[in-house]
């Protein structure tokens, strides 16, 4: 029987976060809990990622397994908080053994939330070090923390008319084996709930007191629109304790797109950056389509999770403001 969990019942893995409110921004650091790392694969579907180490991920890379994932905004900036997380773990003797020392594996992926606050502050190194800190004892929560700090979504009419975002997460159980998610949703497009289709954030009409459907709104001009606006991205983490090589945490990275797709109406546009990692903790064998199925739908879960969980800030109302006025 599937049952409900939370992210940190999931074992091998430590999550801490760290942000910066006034500025708004932050990240979440994700670090394998073996000195070996855990075995990770990586699907884009956007077409505008910032990233880092990507190619790490890729079957063919020599790679078996990395030791931390960083999630973070700033966009292209804010890739040097994974300096920090190298840091880090090359002082706890993590990393690939090269001799003279261990090189830490660190991938990232950033989100765009340079409009948020003070758009000269970004996650640097510093930020990253001090996430690992964080992860020690853990500090995960949903909602304007970590990578979702500086979050947004429904930007395709210009920030005025968006709403505020963060960070979410869902995670499930089936006998002994576990599959969760972790997302920071900063799309394009608007939010909606998978199962009944109810729309729950996005792009707001002019006096921010009802929606309007993305979709809709793009469907209005054939035109090209070489600039839309601003930056996007929804980045997040599928984490299973169930044991998968590389190739096959590929494929239920791209499976757990689907969740994206039932949940985020525009998705995989040029404008965001879609990215979505996998991880593997443990050494449950469990069918690969179950696990990618069941990531679909943790994933999908978690993005409801960081649209209801985000607070109002930067002058964005957030989804209890908007839906219930408070």
């Amino acid at each position: 029987m599937k049952k409900e969990i939370t992210i940190t019942d999931i074992k091998g893995i430590r999550i801490g976060q760290t942000e910066n409110k006034e500025a708004g921004t932050g990240c979440t650091v994700i670090l394998s809990e073996s000195g070996q790392g855990m075995c990770a694969g990586l699907d884009v579907r956007g077409g505008g990622p910032a990233s880092r180490e990507s190619e790490l991920l890729k079957p063919l890379a020599a790679a078996n397994a990395i030791h931390g994932i960083v999630l973070a905004g700033g966009s292209a900036f804010g890739l040097g908080a994974a300096d920090g997380v190298m840091r880090y773990l090359e002082e706890h003797d993590i990393g690939f053994d090269v001799g003279v020392t261990k090189v830490p594996l660190v991938c990232q992926a950033d989100l765009f939330d340079l409009t948020a606050g003070d758009a000269s502050i970004r996650p640097d190194a510093a930020m990253g070090y001090e996430a690992c800190l964080n992860a020690e004892q853990g500090n995960y929560q949903d909602g304007n923390f970590g990578a979702g700090c500086g979050a947004t979504v429904g930007k395709f009419a210009g920030m005025g008319c968006c709403m505020k975002s963060g960070i979410g997460s869902y995670a499930v159980q089936i006998g002994t084996l576990q599959v969760g998610a972790i997302v920071a949703v900063n799309a394009l497009g608007d939010i909606y709930d998978w199962k009944t289709g109810t729309k729950l954030a996005g792009l707001l009409s002019e006096d921010h007191r009802s929606f309007r459907a993305t979709e809709e709104l793009m469907y209005a001009s054939t035109e090209v629109v070489e600039n839309k606006f601003t930056g996007n991205t929804t980045i997040g983490v599928i984490i299973t304790n169930a044991k998968f090589e590389k190739s096959a945490l590929c494929k239920i990275a791209g499976m757990a797109h689907d969740g994206y797709a039932r949940s985020i109406r525009s998705v995989h546009t040029t404008a965001d950056g879609d990215s979505i990692y996998a991880v593997s903790t443990g050494e449950i064998l469990a069918d690969q389509d179950l696990v990618g199925t069941l990531a679909a739908e943790v994933m999908s879960e978690a993005i409801i999770k960081a649209v209801k969980s985000a607070e109002s800030a930067y002058g964005y109302p957030g989804y209890r403001e908007v839906i219930y006025g408070e």
